[in-house]
């Protein structure tokens, strides 16, 4: 199962729109994929509500974007009518693109399915990135996060039907280990040249809640 219907169900009701650019990937985006120039190409993998994209058009980037949900992406391609052509609607897991990129950018998209999507996924994207091309992942969810013990196990390392929390709703969420990403890149073609494990509790008010997350970097090899 690639993507998830109910991405589809969540912004047709107007929840989980992030219009916001996330602090992280700009953070890695001027730390790890530097120079980069107008003629960067750039293509995020599931960009929603385009949260992202005042931040890539800032930095005057040849800038693409696949998304799953036709609601969301017809939404924004009305915001940025320059981008309507660049702007697709489709399935990132088994979309074969014509078009070679220089990085490929995930903000928590493709950790939202099951094991052998992801690793189709990635395979298609290696095969679309230029020699040492980048793809860089924030926020793909780690199996120290709270969310891994819920749901209904789908495979080892993929929950589903989460009916609490922030995965209430949305589908296949997948959990990883530091051994299981560099296991998914290599096997994609990509080696992982840096990785962040990211943990965050509430202190007030105090919860048992875990959130926790990888940030990466990859090259194609």
């Amino acid at each position: 199962m690639s993507f998830s219907p109910q991405w589809e169900q969540v912004y047709r009701e107007q929840s989980n729109i992030s219009i916001w650019p996330w602090s992280d990937l700009v953070s890695y985006m001027h730390r790890y994929a530097k120079p980069f120039s107008s003629s960067t190409k750039v293509l995020e993998i599931g960009f929603g509500a385009g949260a992202n994209i005042p931040f890539f058009l800032s930095i005057g980037v040849d800038y693409y974007g696949i998304e799953g949900s036709d609601s969301i992406a017809a939404r924004v391609r009305e915001q940025y009518p320059e981008l309507k052509n660049r702007l697709k609607t489709g399935d990132f897991i088994s979309q074969k693109h014509s078009d070679m990129y220089d990085l490929v950018i995930d903000r928590s998209s493709m950790t939202h399915n099951d094991t052998s999507a992801i690793k189709l996924g990635l395979k298609n994207l290696c095969a679309a990135m230029r020699p040492g091309a980048k793809y860089i992942g924030v926020d793909w969810f780690s199996v120290e996060h709270s969310g891994f013990g819920l749901g209904e196990r789908i495979d080892e390392y993929t929950r589903a039907n989460i009916t609490e929390g922030q995965f209430a709703g949305v589908g296949n969420v997948h959990f990883s280990s530091k051994e299981h990403l560099i296991e998914l890149f290599s096997e994609a073609g990509m080696a992982i040249v840096r990785l962040e494990h990211k943990q965050i509790v509430s202190a007030i008010p105090q919860t048992m809640h875990l959130f926790a997350s990888w940030n990466l970097v990859a090259e194609k090899v």
